[in-house]
This record gives structure tokens, sequence and C-alpha cells, in this order.
């Protein structure tokens, strides 16, 4: 494993004092494109500087702090604020179920919530309207604060029906942004940068953070719009250069690909699913002078540890028709091993775990489930903690890694990581005990959507879908439901999962 520099504050070096520089030698060029339109560097800076007017009282050196992720310049300003403050920030989605959104403000222990959203108020926490908090002065001096100290917590699925905390630190994110400069991107004001993905998402963070290190403009998308359309007229209307997306956002698209011509896209990167080989030699002719990169990564390793040049000309690794995730990113090792954590050689299919200095130190205020996702390993003499992936994977002889599915019950939907017990749960709630399997499926576009299975008879599916879209996020929802009065068993006398798949 190629060892990484090292520097007294990655944070600062690799995020903070860019943008710094970026504000003062580009104080004029356009920071954002938010539903057309722009802001400039000196507009951020001062709501920037305004928001930390108001946050000063509150002490936020080395805490959370809620921000309601909304799509507007207020949202991302109060990320930047509340870094240069010494704190970190939670997303809470406007359009998450408030039951929910109150779920993880009591998890993260939340009091003080930034909201661009004047109507909105939040369960025992302060809220600072964001909105017009617009300083005379621009002031970007960072309070001091190490590395070891958290930058944000996402919360992803969880097994129990209660979502679970996922903390990074400030170095966990700088040395993840680091290690992807070192991948070749050359990004600089001149490129118009896509950020496609919600703030409770991962991938977002690396969507803003590129552009707003490098002096570029970052263009994003409204929540009232449909995703891969408005991403359509963005590439047409303002000739993006740079951009991270998924490949079911791409399949959408697939029906308009040969109406699509975006020469000025010089990099795209597909990320948070497998990549179909065939979707993507497709959409390559719509973006014919653009580097493709698949990047791979769990939220526990900061977005992401893997990546796999595309090739355009030539032959391109695959399993099962999926592109492969490539090598490790430098600074991460990533290992093949069996149930009993031995390591397994090229050709041999196991679990794929992860390890360097990306890894979040834990799942928050939960040692049980920490213990059971992360180990320790002697690798060349020396002791490493590994995270446990839960994807089957296989190496081969040239080190890089064939994505062969996941081992347990969670899924993809729409890059979002989901336990299909967390959907069984809430509908087993509204059930009162009666029984509801979870699982996956196609659509006539290919996409991967949710199926819930009721062991029940015939009923109106829009009851049971209205109580889940009151408890869990709208990707969650289940879009196909399947009433049975009995559910099959195996021979083990446990429900059989693969026979209710094939009953659709």
């Amino acid at each position: 494993m190629e060892a990484l520099e090292t520097s007294k504050s990655v944070f600062a070096a690799e995020i903070l004092d860019p943008f710094i520089n970026i504000f003062e030698k580009h104080i004029n060029r356009n920071a954002f494109c938010i539903n057309e339109q722009f802001y400039s560097y000196r507009t951020l800076a001062l709501i920037i500087s305004g928001i930390r007017k108001s946050l000063r009282q509150h002490n936020l050196l080395h805490k959370y702090v809620g921000i309601l992720a909304n799509d507007d310049i207020e949202t991302y300003a109060s990320i930047i604020a509340v870094w240069l403050e010494g704190g970190s920030y939670v997303p809470l989605h406007p359009m998450q179920p408030a039951a929910r959104n109150n779920e993880i403000i009591e998890q993260a222990d939340l009091s003080v919530v930034l909201s661009s959203d004047n109507s909105l108020s939040f369960n025992g926490c302060t809220t600072i309207k964001t909105r017009n908090l617009i300083s005379e002065e621009v002031n970007l001096n960072p309070v001091e604060c190490p590395d070891e100290s958290p930058a944000y917590m996402l919360f992803t699925s969880g097994s129990t029906g209660k979502p679970k905390g996922v903390p990074i630190t400030r170095g966990n994110i700088g040395t993840f942004i680091r290690s992807f400069w070192k991948v070749g991107f050359e990004i600089n004001e001149s490129d118009r940068c896509l950020q496609c993905f919600d703030l409770t998402f991962d991938v977002s963070v690396q969507s803003y953070l590129v552009p707003l290190t490098r002096g570029a403009c970052t263009y994003t998308i409204p929540h009232n719009q449909i995703k891969y359309s408005y991403v359509y007229g963005l590439l047409e209307d303002h000739k993006l250069t740079f951009g991270a997306m998924a490949p079911s956002m791409i399949r959408y698209l697939r029906p308009y690909f040969s109406e699509i011509n975006a020469p000025d896209m010089r990099y795209c990167i597909l990320t948070a699913e497998a990549s179909p080989v065939d979707l993507v030699t497709e959409w390559s002719a719509c973006i014919p002078n653009a580097e493709i990169y698949d990047f791979y990564g769990p939220t526990e390793a900061t977005i992401y540890c893997t990546y796999y040049r595309f090739s355009r000309n030539g032959f391109n690794k695959h399993f099962n028709g999926m592109l492969s995730v490539g090598k490790p990113m430098i600074g991460i090792n990533a290992i093949i091993t069996d149930d009993d954590y031995h390591l397994l050689g090229p050709g041999e299919k196991g679990q794929l775990c992860i390890s360097g200095r990306q890894l979040t130190p834990g799942y928050w205020k939960n040692q049980e489930k920490t213990a059971q996702a992360f180990f320790e390993m002697n690798i060349n003499s020396r002791s490493e903690r590994f995270y446990k992936t839960g994807d089957l994977c296989i190496m081969d002889e040239w080190g890089d890694i064939l994505y062969g599915g996941r081992l347990d019950y969670q899924v993809k939907i729409q890059g979002y990581r989901i336990e299909l017990g967390e959907i069984e749960y809430h509908a087993r709630q509204f059930l009162q005990g009666g029984n509801a399997v979870a699982s996956t499926y196609e659509n006539k576009s290919g996409v991967t959507e949710i199926v819930l299975f009721v062991e029940d008879k015939e009923t109106d599916p829009e009851i049971i879908s209205s109580y889940l879209k009151s408890t869990l996020p709208y990707y969650m929802v289940p879009s196909k439901f399947v009433f049975r009065e009995t559910f099959p068993l195996n021979n083990n006398g446990k429900i059989d999962r693969i026979k209710l798949k094939e009953s659709i």
C-alpha cells in the first residue's frame, strides 16, 4: 500500500485552504448555478460569513449541527460556515418524513438546525433561519480544529427500523480529497461541474468539494425537477465538463441517447451502484471526449475507495456484465476474505474488505454494530483495521476487483444502500405483526425498484404505501406490492425469498 503524504491538518490543506485561496483569486467567478440562477464566490463568501455570525453564540467546536438539505445557496454556505466554526453537519432532507428527521435529531443530539426554509421548525432544536443572513464583510478565517474531529455524519438504513449514523472525520474527508486528485483529474476555474445527488448521500460531498476547491462552478438539481431530464438540459444548455452520476439515472436517459451529444464533458464518474458494461458503452458515445471512470465505495470508507477507467476501444474487465470497480485509491488497502477472515487468492470469490485512513471511526453510539463491521488483521507484519463491505467480489491476478453483488439483504436503490429489513420492520408495524418480505425487481427500463410481499389477502396497496411514505424516505417506499395468503418455506422452514421473487 502506497503511503500518503503527512500534513498537520489534511482537512485544512486539502479543503479549507484551497477554498479560501480560490475566493481570493476568483472572487467574481461563479461558484454555483442553482435553478438557473448564478452565485459568485463573493456572494457565497458573504452568506457564509453571515451564517457564521449567527452560529458564534452556540460554541460549535467539535459539535454536530443539523442542516436542512435544500437546493439553495444558503444550504451550501451553511456547510462551509459550520466547518469554519469547527463543527460538523448532519443533513436533514426536507422531503423525508418528519418522524425520520426527528429520529436523526434525537440520535445525533442536535441542538441547532440551520434552515433556509422559514416555515419549518424542529423538535427540541434552535432553528437558525439562514435566508437573508448575508454579511457586509467576508470572514473565512477558520477555527483551528484537529483532523480527528467530525466533519459530517450521514444516517443510512438500519435493519432494526432506525437509521444508523456514520460519522466521517475531517481527516477522513481530507484524505479522500487528496487521494481523489491523485487519480489524475485536472479541474480548474473554467470547468462546469454537476452536483445531482441529495446532500444526505455521500457522493454529494465529492460533487460540491471538487469544484469549490478548484474555482469551478457547481450546477445543482432542484428538488422539484425530474433528475434525469434536468441533467439532460444542463448537459445541453450549459455544456458541463465534469460530473458524477448513478447508472440508474443514465438508464432513464437511454431512450434519448440518439439525441444527446455532449462533447464538452471531459470527465464522467459512474458510481453508487454497479455499472453495466453495455450501458456504459452506449453512454460513452453521448460524451465522446470524456474519460469515464467507475468508482466504488461504501459510506463507511468515505465516498470512494476503488476506481476503474473505462476503455473506449479496448477490453473492459467485467463480471456478470458489470464493469470492474478496479484497484484501490492511494492510501486504501483492499483484500478478499472468506467467512473466517482468511485471505483469498486471485480468482477466488469472497467478501471485499477495506482499510485505510478513510475509514470511519465506527457507527454513532453503536459499539455492537461497529464490532460486527470492523476487524483487525496483520498485513505485511502490520496490524490494519478493516471494514467488511458486505460485497461479494473477486480480485484478479492484476489486482482489479470484480463486483459480484451483495452478501446480505442490503440493496442499492438510486445509489442509497438500503437494509430491506428496515422496510419489513415498518411494514410489520402497520400490519400489527403480520408478515412482510421486501425484495427487488427490475422495471421495464431495467432500473432496480423495491417490491413488498405481504402475507395477507388482497387489499388496497395504497393504504400500506401511504403509511410507509409517512415513515420512510421516498427511495425506500416499494413501487410494487404482491399479496400472498401464505409464504412458501424452504427446507429449513424459513421463508423462501427466492420463490417469492420468482413469483413476481
